[in-house]
């Protein structure tokens, strides 16, 4: 059994940064890509970012030049890294495993399998 577990997120002014954590056990996430979402209150999860199981990136448009999704196969985690902060920003942040092996990026909730349980992240302006 997959699971994903969460950390980094927090409390932080407008215009600071945060340093997401995705530890994954169960399963060696070097062949999956992994992807990060967000949920705000009343609000549907949307996509942030998502690295392939070659490095390969893809952001959501909020997400661009502000964040970079990394990951790291020996330690068998991901990091979401996050700067210049806003209010907006506020959420519940999830990491995801896309369980097709070698597969392309994607960006739909649906795709990805396995799910953490979030970590908050809330700005103040």
């Amino acid at each position: 059994q997959v699971q994903l577990v969460e950390s980094g997120g927090g409390l932080v002014q407008a215009g600071g940064s945060l340093r997401l954590s995705c530890a994954a056990s169960g399963r060696t996430i070097s062949n999956f890509a992994m992807g990060w979402f967000r949920q705000a209150p009343g609000k549907e999860r949307e996509f942030v970012a998502a690295i392939s199981w070659s490095g390969s990136l893809i952001y959501a448009d909020s997400a661009k030049g502000r964040s970079t999704v990394s990951r790291d196969n020996a330690k068998n985690t991901v990091y979401l890294q996050m700067n210049s902060l806003r209010p907006e920003d506020t959420a519940v942040y999830y990491c995801a495993l896309d369980t097709t092996a070698y597969g392309i990026l994607r960006t739909a909730p649906r795709a990805y399998e396995y799910w953490g349980q979030g970590t908050q992240v809330t700005v103040s302006s």
